[in-house]
């Protein structure tokens, strides 16, 4: 009998759940025939080189010339990561990839030279250009985003330097992903039957949210006394980050690595600040959310291998694709029909890669391309894929609509709120599946599934940001971050954020070595702040409609044509006050109310 639950090869996979690379470019020869061009690029941009500022048209000619070859090097890398991720174990498309981004760096290597010229040319010639040749206004507000830092901008020669030192700079990172992900070996867990369960990094998650309490502590045990092992180590590699952090920082006349981070995505760090006062004010609500877990699994202390298994067991209901397409679509309807008409076309029209095949890239992604988004899913037909569907459209439609209604030079949004329009679909896809059932059980399981969201979302990843903050301040103080240091300052924020109810650990206390974002820089609040703001402009979307799906859809058009600060407060959400993020946890505190009286029920 044939194993149907085996994983398919490429060439099994029905090409309408395929997505259409052919839109990109209809043969691999097209492909090779462009990237052949970079060369030529590369030459005819060289020569600006030290002529930037001879006259308006000069720099006319320059910026639209490297935004034509931007769009080129977006369209060309599109295409060979996608093909790709389509099989990992190919080594053709591997090749190509690689062939790409070393034809990039050279190119990026030859435009070194553009950023010190850009600051060099004075703010009274510059608006004597944009009068001398209108169509400069073209490029004023990425010139003026460039230019805002124009102070932290050093000399040629020494941008030259620092842009030299770049792979020191990756070194804790990249020795960091080798010691996690390659070197580190963990005991098999075991289960309640005595079977074993291999335990790494990609299956540690998996065997927490298993309802056999036995394996989660196994599980639990094993994989933080692996990290127990390396905790020396792992605080050296942590240290060393953030030491490179300061010296950027410092060298390029910021107060801090942290205000260097936001600066780079013109955030302002009250913004921050701001994330973590409002949660500490809403700790109470984090804190009966663990109680109600504590109560609902029915132990005596509520450890931290308790706290990923479900609360109510899984409904088991398969949802076909097509299906979870024809639910997203109606669930979507508050948005307008502009929007669904988008989303509709992305659904017919071959935007996303849906199942798994042999050697395809894992997880989900929404890639922006200027002939249309494509979605790279898994889909396995979870209530959990469902989401993860409405989330990467949500993410698709903002880089349609943005490459649809800014030029090229102003349409990437920026991180900041990339996570907006995602989570602001999933959450409206939340509210109409809540909406529909009357089933006490299936109505009690999505609740449960919005409230980890939440715990998960902006409890947890505020945590991280704080941790993170704490810890560049204590470098900044010249400190040195050992692993006490390190477990002590964990340990008192884990009290902090889950309260007396839940046990804190010494090996909770070590959850910082087994973080990778700790090495993304200052990044992990957007989480937080990006689902405060899109649990925001959903319930003013349902509650207001016509004009505040306006305003949204401005919001999703606008790409990086204003700040993200000045995007957001078009879309009705003030990021610069604590109130979205007070107003999210507020609907977390009523859904908690929601599921402690289904909970009776039951």
């Amino acid at each position: 009998m044939e194993n149907t639950n085996r994983i398919k090869s490429r060439n099994e996979i029905a090409k309408e759940d395929t997505w259409a690379l052919e839109d990109l470019y209809s043969t691999e020869a097209a492909w090779e025939q462009e990237l052949a061009t970079l060369d030529e690029d590369k030459k005819i941009l060289s020569s600006y080189a030290g002529h930037l500022s001879d006259s308006a048209e000069k720099l006319f000619s320059f910026l639209q010339y490297s935004e034509n070859t931007s769009v080129k090097t977006k369209k060309l890398g599109n295409y060979c990561m996608r093909k790709a991720d389509e099989d990992t174990r190919d080594a053709k498309y591997q090749a190509m990839t690689g062939r790409f981004i070393s034809t990039v760096v050279a190119l990026e290597a030859a435009l070194s030279f553009e950023t010190p010229e850009l600051m060099a040319i004075s703010d009274e010639l510059l608006e004597e250009f944009y009068t001398q040749y209108p169509a400069l206004e073209r490029y004023r507000r990425s010139l003026t985003n460039l230019r805002r830092r124009k102070k932290h901008i050093l000399s040629a020669a020494e941008e030259k330097i620092l842009a030299a030192t770049g792979e020191m700079a990756q070194a804790p990172d990249k020795i960091y992903g080798m010691l996690t992900d390659a070197d580190m070996k963990f005991p098999d867990a075991v289960d309640s039957d005595g079977v074993r369960h291999p335990l790494s990094q990609g299956t540690f998650v998996a065997c927490q949210e298993s309802s056999d309490r036995v394996l989660r502590k196994s599980a639990y045990e094993n994989f933080y006394d692996g990290f127990s092992g390396i905790r020396n180590t792992a605080a050296g590699l942590l240290d060393a980050q953030n030491k490179q952090l300061k010296f950027y920082a410092e060298t390029r006349s910021y107060e801090s690595a942290f205000a260097a981070s936001l600066d780079s995505t013109d955030v302002p760090t009250a913004v921050y600040h701001n994330l973590i006062d409002a949660v500490h004010k809403n700790f109470d609500k984090m804190h009966r959310y663990v109680r109600l877990r504590k109560k609902l699994l029915g132990v005596d202390k509520l450890h931290f291998y308790d706290i990923y298994t479900p609360l109510v067991p899984d409904v088991d209901n398969k949802i076909p694709f097509a299906q979870a397409k024809q639910t997203v679509y109606e669930s979507l309807a508050p948005l307008g029909e502009e929007y669904r008409a988008i989303l509709k076309e992305g659904f017919e029209n071959r935007w996303i890669d849906v199942y798994q095949n042999e050697g395809k890239r894992s997880g989900a992604y929404s890639a922006g391309a200027a002939v249309h988004p494509y979605v790279l899913l898994n889909y396995t037909g979870t209530l959990d894929s469902q989401f993860t569907l409405a989330h990467e459209m949500g993410h698709a439609l903002h880089s349609y609509l943005s490459n649809k209604y800014q030029n090229p030079v102003d349409a990437s949004y920026v991180i900041f709120v990339a996570e907006v329009a995602s989570t602001c679909n999933e959450a409206l896809l939340m509210e109409y599946l809540l909406g529909k059932t009357a089933d006490t059980r299936e109505r009690a399981y999505l609740i449960n599934h919005f409230l980890d969201q939440f715990k998960g979302t902006i409890y947890r990843q505020t945590m991280f940001a704080e941790f993170e903050l704490n810890i560049g301040n204590m470098v900044a103080r010249g400190e040195t971050l050992t692993a006490d240091v390190l477990c002590r300052e964990y340990r008192r924020l884990n009290e902090a954020y889950y309260g007396p109810d839940m046990v804190v650990d010494d090996r909770i206390a070590l959850e910082w070595a087994r973080i990778p974002h700790f090495y993304y820089d200052y990044y992990v609040f957007q989480y937080a702040t990006g689902y405060s703001a899109a649990i925001a402009l959903s319930r003013r979307i349902l509650k207001e409609g016509a004009s505040a799906v306006q305003d949204y859809l401005n919001f999703l058009s606008g790409g990086c044509s204003k700040s993200p600060i000045e995007l957001l407060k078009g879309a009705g959400v003030d990021m610069t006050t604590e109130e979205p993020v007070n107003q999210a946890l507020a609907l977390f505190g009523e859904l908690l109310d929601e599921m402690e009286s289904l909970m009776e029920e039951m």
